[in-house]
């Protein structure tokens, strides 16, 4: 197997990125052109989680997304569902807690995070909305959600800029930096499916969020989506 397709069956998704593990965050801020850092604290400040509080992050690789908040002092669990994805993160940084889970089926109590949050991993989710509604049930009432995703690029020149590198540019980058050149070109399409800001915003509140924002970064190329939990009586409602 050397790449997933778009249905996201789960093992195929996994077995993807086990295989790309090794070299992933490298390969991320070539990709990227070095911009995956800038987005990672722009989660952060999102997030605004503070010592005393437990964030569970989703969908955390190595877990480069999780060490601002270990760093920080906050109590975070770093989960993903590629075993490779977690060897590498434990092996780098010991003192985080990574956890194998699937995103649709979470392995915690109701309430036990006071934020969650996801960068670049709900669109490789089979079934995303479950995953929001998953997410909604372990995070305490009047808690966060962060979502960070590549999204739709605000400006026509942009977009037709950006679908060219996509569908174009960067398979062919992976195919000489990467061990697996066809998981990035999964990546690319995988992206370009993907829904717009607003209509992510919609699937957000649909799955039981409310106060939903979102900003764009990079002229749109990634949107933060921001939402928090009901407080309990207006959930019982």
């Amino acid at each position: 197997m050397n790449r997933a397709d778009l249905s996201k069956q789960p093992h195929e998704v996994s077995a993807m990125f086990d295989d790309v593990a090794p070299r992933y965050d490298l390969l991320n801020d070539i990709l990227s052109l070095g911009r995956t850092r800038g987005w990672r604290r722009v989660v952060a400040e999102a997030v605004g989680a503070v010592p005393g509080e437990k964030v569970l992050d989703l969908a955390a690789g190595t877990g480069t997304s999780s060490e601002p908040y270990a760093d920080a002092g906050v109590d975070v669990v770093a989960a993903d569902l590629s075993l490779g994805m977690l060897e590498v993160g434990r092996a780098r940084r010991p003192d985080i807690e990574f956890v194998q889970a699937d995103a649709t089926r979470l392995p915690f109590a109701d309430a036990s995070f006071d934020a969650v949050t996801i960068s670049f991993g709900l669109r490789n989710i089979q079934d995303f909305r479950r995953a929001l509604a998953e997410m909604l049930r372990v995070t305490r009432p009047g808690g966060r959600l962060v979502i960070c995703e590549f999204s739709t690029p605000t400006a026509a020149p942009l977009r037709t800029v950006y679908t060219e590198y996509l569908m174009k540019a960067l398979p062919g980058i992976a195919a000489r930096a990467a061990s697996n050149p066809e998981a990035y070109r999964y990546l690319a399409e995988s992206i370009a499916a993907w829904p717009d800001q607003e209509e992510l915003a919609a699937e957000i509140l649909a799955a039981g969020w409310t106060g939903v924002q979102y900003r764009n970064l990079t002229g749109g190329i990634v949107a933060v989506h921001r939402a928090v939990r009901p407080a309990a009586d207006a959930a019982a409602r």
